[in-house]
């Protein structure tokens, strides 16, 4: 890899799988630790000011984008500025510039898979402002990818998956959508792609805009949930026994979540040559990584 690569957000779940890809092929990343308070503008004009590396991956608030279960206003509204300000310091020292998305920017009425020329018609606060930091990409800095990935599964705590195997270990009733479609994409599986776009930009090859990436197998809510508990009873015997099925239309995040998010990945496979990856096969290491931190 010719390219400085610089990277935000390496302590998250993201940032560490990519880490570890890449030092599998001798790629390394410059890895700043955030200041007390979070990136903002002012911090993010001295570390590009000072560094300038050649690509920057901003996973910086990967967490809230896309684990979290709450969000407030401001706290988009805070990650606005400070989006908006490092596409401009991009701009300014002509880095490139590869950012995360989300299948929330799209309102879930199309029941068949989501192409990049669809428009976006975000549905909670999460799309919304998701849909607002692509804007601000777009219309400041010209050379970068923005990567929409399908349902992101991960190892943290506090994240989807986290949640929802804690409350497997409870003996509750569990209840997920089984009209509610999309493409599961565990953490490694999107760090790969993310460094396979790397190196096709470290070729200057100027293949810029916006891609869609998920797991192989479009599934349900339920059908994941029930793969999940499967796998998860190798490392756990005190789980529930089963997840039962529930209306979309009932669920408590409705108002958030896309009923249909399945993406169409014929572009950053006809682009980059990306192949979708089953989703299921990334399960067992997924959970092994949990289980070992929990």
């Amino acid at each position: 890899m010719r390219m400085r690569l610089m990277l935000l957000g390496g302590g998250n779940a993201l940032g560490q799988a990519l880490i570890r890809l890449g030092a599998e092929e001798d790629i390394g990343f410059l890895a700043p630790k955030p200041p007390e308070s979070g990136w903002d503008p002012a911090s993010l004009t001295q570390l590009l000011d000072d560094t300038r590396p050649d690509a920057l991956i901003n996973l910086a608030y990967y967490f809230d984008w896309f684990q979290a279960e709450v969000v407030s206003e401001a706290q988009f509204a805070a990650q606005e500025r400070s989006v908006e300000r490092l596409a401009e310091l991009c701009q300014h020292h002509q880095i490139r510039l590869l950012q995360p998305s989300s299948y929330r920017v799209f309102d879930g009425s199309r029941a068949t898979a989501y192409s990049e020329r669809e428009e976006p018609a975000p549905l909670g606060i999460r799309g919304q402002a998701l849909w607002r930091f692509e804007q601000r990409v777009r219309a400041t800095c010209p050379r970068h990818v923005l990567l929409r990935f399908g349902w992101l599964l991960d190892d943290s705590a506090n994240g989807l998956l986290g949640r929802f195997l804690t409350r497997a270990a409870h003996d509750e009733p569990l209840l997920l959508a089984d009209d509610r479609r999309g493409n599961p994409t565990p953490i490694d599986d999107a760090a790969r792609v993310i460094l396979a776009v790397l190196k096709q930009l470290d070729c200057q090859t100027p293949l810029w805009g916006t891609y869609h990436y998920g797991g192989h197998e479009a599934t349900t809510s339920l059908a994941l949930g029930q793969a999940v508990l499967s796998e998860a009873r190798h490392f756990r015997s005190n789980l529930v026994e089963d997840v039962g099925p529930q209306a979309h239309s009932a669920r408590p995040d409705v108002a958030e979540e896309p009923q249909h998010a399945v993406l169409s990945c014929k572009k950053i496979l006809h682009t980059f040559g990306i192949k979708p990856r089953a989703w299921r096969s990334g399960l067992p290491s997924l959970l092994d990584r949990y289980y070992r931190h929990v």
